[in-house]
């Protein structure tokens, strides 16, 4: 298969209607390998040519809308150092705009074996159990669609969860309950619009995963405060299919939406945690560490892990997300979970921190509607 050099910037999968061009951060590797599958499952593995500024890219001719993929990063193992590459472990793309599956959790997405958690390297491959990136169609007809605007004194806002607000509602066929289409019926609509609501915001629609611990009790992560794709709907509220399609019907209910986000932390844990997609591309690059023993990580959040929004990647990663959602998914604004981590700068909180200082600048982000949890 050919890969051409293609371009670092935009980071992810971009297809342009003959080929697509894929690029992933990461600081530290010695080398990537974009894994291709087919819908059998059968992988086929290039390796990413080029090298700029840590972005490692390529471009791959026919390769286009639907195709499969994620990523296999070299490095050092180093896990006192804070590094935990391993190629025998199959990554997300944090650039993703659409995941296909959710974990099927085996000790093989672990970077450790189970016996052994301080001292021993899984190397048992972690694709068969791993979701998989999309290529998605950049392309859609928004019509007449803009922000509303509508000013602060003005706004009511109604919080609700895609399943939750239409899974039971007789109105609504049985097939949309509980998807994206079915909070986009009109039965919906004109409710919230007899209720007097002018924005809607929905608790976590990025992509987020079902943790191991709630599977075993036959329960499931219903709210979402678990993250791994920043750009990626969670595909399990589509009613149409997860190769890209979970993309276009988002695009098709949002009018008047913010989105509770949740750039705290992600579902991949503290030490003992599942190697998904950033432990593996940059653990160091990607999280707060404990700076004397970098094996461990820094929790401000109660949940294993703290993404490191001092690093410029991520901050990168993030306001490069919350672009994406304005505009190319018309969402009109956002509501950030635990906020406060996001402004640490050393340890203490400060609201002239970086993050904060980035999103005043930014003339996408700024002007939207921007609610911060304490």
């Amino acid at each position: 298969m050919r890969v051409l050099p293609g371009q670092p910037f935009p980071l992810g999968a971009t297809f342009d209607g003959i080929g697509t061009n894929f690029s992933v951060f990461s600081e530290s590797a010695d080398g990537v390998e974009l894994c291709l599958f087919d819908e059998e499952g059968d992988e086929t593995r290039v390796e990413l040519p080029e090298v700029t500024a840590f972005c490692w890219h390529g471009y791959l001719p026919n390769i286009g809308i639907g195709q499969r993929y994620g990523f296999r990063v070299h490095g050092p193992w180093a896990p006192e150092q804070g590094h935990l590459f391993n190629p025998s472990k199959l990554l997300l793309d944090p650039y993703a705009k659409a995941i296909e599956g959710q974990v099927s959790w085996n000790e093989a997405v672990f970077p450790y074996h189970f016996n052994a958690p301080d001292s021993s390297r899984n190397d048992a491959d972690s694709a068969p159990y791993m979701p998989k990136s999309v290529v998605i169609s950049p392309y859609f007809d928004w019509g007449n669609d803009r922000h509303p605007r509508t000013p602060w004194h003005e706004t009511i806002i109604y919080e609700t969860h895609v399943t939750g607000l239409t899974r039971n509602h007789p109105a609504i066929p049985s097939e949309l309950r509980g998807t994206y289409a079915g909070l986009a019926h009109p039965a919906i609509v004109e409710y919230l619009k007899g209720l007097g609501v002018t924005a809607v915001e929905l608790l976590p629609v990025h992509q987020f995963i079902h943790d191991a611990h709630l599977l075993e009790k036959g329960l499931r992560n219903y709210w979402g405060y678990n993250s791994i794709g920043y750009f990626a709907p969670h595909n399990e509220y589509s009613s149409v299919g997860q190769l890209g399609l979970q993309v276009q019907e988002l695009r098709q209910m949002v009018k008047l939406v913010i989105l509770d986000v949740v750039y705290n932390h992600t579902v991949e844990g503290n030490h003992l945690g599942p190697m998904l997609c950033f432990k593996g591309l940059d653990n160091a690059a990607y999280y707060r560490l404990v700076a004397d023993n970098p094996r461990y990580y820094m929790d401000y959040t109660g949940t294993g892990n703290s993404l490191n929004v001092r690093h410029p990647h991520v901050l990168q990663l993030i306001m490069d997300s919350l672009r994406y959602w304005v505009e190319e998914m018309h969402v009109d604004g956002f509501r950030f979970d635990l906020a406060s981590t996001l402004a640490r700068e050393l340890h203490d909180v400060d609201r002239l921190s970086a993050f904060f200082d980035l999103i005043h600048q930014d003339p996408v982000v700024s002007q939207v509607k921007l609610i911060a949890e304490p």
